[in-house]
């Protein structure tokens, strides 16, 4: 194979049927479920250079990394878990007086337990059972060992290693450890390839190494050794305590292993500058000091097949992207988790791609049913419902519309289907519809044009239903509006006559109020409108023309045909446009008065024209 040309800081470990990668700035993590679909999941990181100072100084940043591998590389190990192999249906009674009480999951209590049992089990082999080993054999021959400390420390650093070689060989014993060790060597070909400065294909990735220096199964080793210096060190001086102090062989222990744990962090330390050292040359001379950890790699690593590649392949990637774009969102998958968890990481990733954060709280408030003040309280959220929350969020993190995500949007107490055929009603809107219902008597006609999704003609027709009877005509140039606006007025048990036209072109009689919201943005600044309305609403429903006033002269032009005497015509404009088009219909029809509507927000955003 040719030399290493790209190196990578991307480092990573197996996980339960997945691989999980860690750059600088972000971690993924690519996993098979049940039914042997890759799932992906990404978290950010805090870059390395928010990082406090202290924890970039060499020695220092190998304890740093040594924590953040084990707890971080725990939890990853255990969300794999989550994710391969789903809870059941029906939760346990135990677990629902969890969640009701306590809110926390059942897998919570497990991850927790499962933690600190890993702590204490690599305690009691590593650092206990050796010293205690070292011990009874220091008791049975004390004239071998008190003279010549030194193989106190080489003995005891053996047994270390020969419980850590045994340790690897039991683990073979089990097939779904022999399975995560297929991964192992996938990651460790993924990181191969991409520094041999190949596309990161499955065939590429195949022909690829599966030994790498970098490896945990060599730090591992390596701490194993240096430990054995470290500890002899450390020891001088608790001999000498031992000897002038009296301390009996039981307290002795206990401090012996009590100074063995504070020197963990030392050990790590060292041992974390040592692979870093070996890891930046591939020359032969190293190949001793090196020779080791490959050796172990052989057990702890095994050729994987193309799904565990493909695993290998994603988390890499994704890692990588996280690291090159700042904008990379995370990825959550769905699996029983809670709300305060899941909450702030959608509401970050909005931020980050410049939407609100309050689309995150309503997205969970409609899938859960629940009112948005609810979402203060923690509470653990089902599989089920989080998928359907993580796949409304990754829809929504495109850009497109939350209410076009959902589907339907609520306006004036009404559900309206929407989607990229209409605009969606905005609230100010509602003001609009209050005026309309109170300008109409028993036996008015009204006509509403520009449609759109028949959000104002429905809003007008249920409300006058109530205690009046209107005759309502809605019309707009688009098909495709109108096909929306026809099943909203069946959603809606609205009476509605629909007409395709261009304003006024195709309509017939006069009607006692007319209203409109017609396009009415400059067409000069469309470009600078938010994005999710500019690539997502429709340009016919939004664009007014130079000026934006192009449909309000052309209405004004007919609108005295339209119009029965003592009717009424109300329109909707822009911010800054009222008064011009008071002038405009001043000026171009015989209008008894023309009067200015404010929104709830203060702007002059509706004209009512009497005729």
């Amino acid at each position: 194979m040719k030399k290493k040309t790209n190196r990578t800081y991307i480092g990573g470990q197996a996980v339960i049927r997945g691989v999980m990668m860690r750059g600088k700035s972000g971690m993924a993590l690519a996993v098979r479920d049940d039914d042997g679909e890759l799932q992906l999941e990404a978290k950010r990181l805090t870059p390395p250079e928010k990082r406090k100072k202290i924890a970039r100084v060499p020695f220092v940043r190998g304890v740093v990394n040594f924590c953040s591998s084990l707890f971080g590389g725990m939890q990853c190990l255990l969300r794999s878990s989550e994710i391969a192999i789903p809870e059941d249906e029906e939760p346990s009674k135990f677990s629902k007086w969890l969640e009701k009480k306590w809110k926390v999951s059942l897998g919570d209590i497990v991850t927790g337990f499962a933690t600190v049992f890993g702590v204490i089990l690599a305690v009691a082999l590593f650092i206990f059972c050796p010293l205690l080993f070292t011990e009874l054999i220091a008791d049975k021959a004390p004239v071998i060992l008190e003279p010549y400390r030194v193989w106190y420390y080489l003995i005891e650093g053996g047994f270390r290693l020969v419980i850590f070689f045994l340790y690897i060989l039991f683990t073979l014993c089990f097939k779904s450890l022999r399975e995560t060790y297929r991964y192992h060597g996938a990651e460790h070909k993924t990181i191969n390839c991409y520094e041999y400065g190949l596309p990161l294909t499955v065939g590429n990735v195949k022909k690829c190494s599966r030994l790498h220096d970098r490896c945990g199964t060599t730090f591992i080793f390596i701490v194993l050794v240096v430990s054995i210096l470290v500890f002899a060190l450390a020891g001088i001086p608790l001999d000498m305590l031992y000897e002038y102090a009296h301390i009996n062989d039981i307290l002795g222990r206990f401090i012996s292993l009590f100074v063995r744990l504070l020197l963990l962090p030392f050990v790590a330390g060292i041992s974390y500058e040592v692979l870093k050292l070996l890891s930046l040359s591939s020359s032969p001379i190293l190949l001793p000091f090196k020779a080791p950890g490959y050796l172990l790699q052989t057990l702890t690593t095994a050729e994987p097949d193309e799904s565990m590649i493909e695993c290998a392949i994603a988390a890499f990637n994704k890692a990588k992207e996280m690291d090159d774009d700042p904008e990379s969102p995370e990825k959550t998958v769905a699996t029983e988790t809670k709300l305060s968890k899941l909450l702030p990481m959608m509401k970050n990733a909005f931020v980050q791609k410049g939407i609100e954060g309050a689309d995150a709280e309503w997205i969970v408030s409609l899938v859960l049913n629940i009112p948005r003040s609810a979402l203060r309280e923690d509470r653990v959220i089902k599989r089920p419902d989080c998928k359907k929350i993580l796949s409304l969020f990754e829809e929504r993190l495109t850009g497109r519309p939350l209410w076009y995500v959902f589907g339907d949007t609520e306006f004036y107490g009404y559900t309206f289907k929407v989607d990229e055929r209409v605009l969606i009603p905005r609230p100010e809107t509602e003001i609009l519809v209050r005026q309309a219902v109170g300008a109409l008597k028993d036996g008015d006609s009204m006509l509403d044009l520009c449609t759109g999704s028949g959000a104002i003609a429905i809003a007008v027709a249920c409300e006058t239903a109530k205690d009046r009877t209107v005759k309502i005509t809605a019309s707009d140039i688009s098909e495709d509006a109108l096909e929306v606006a026809r099943e909203n007025a069946r959603l809606n048990k609205a009476n509605i006559n629909f007409v395709k036209a261009d304003l006024f072109a195709g309509i017939h009689g006069k009607f006692n109020l007319i209203t409109a919201n017609p396009p009415y943005v400059k067409s000069g600044e469309m470009k600078s409108l938010p994005k999710e309305v500019r690539d997502f609403e429709p340009a016919l429903a939004l664009d007014g023309g130079e000026d934006g006033m192009d449909l309000y002269r052309r209405i004004a032009e007919k609108a005295s045909r339209y119009v029965a005497r003592g009717g009424m015509l109300i329109l909707e404009c822009g911010e800054g446009q009222a008064r011009e088009i008071v002038k405009l219909f001043q000026s171009k029809t015989r209008c008894d008065y023309a009067m200015i509507v404010k929104d709830l927000a203060g702007v002059e955003r509706f004209v009512k024209i009497g005729f």
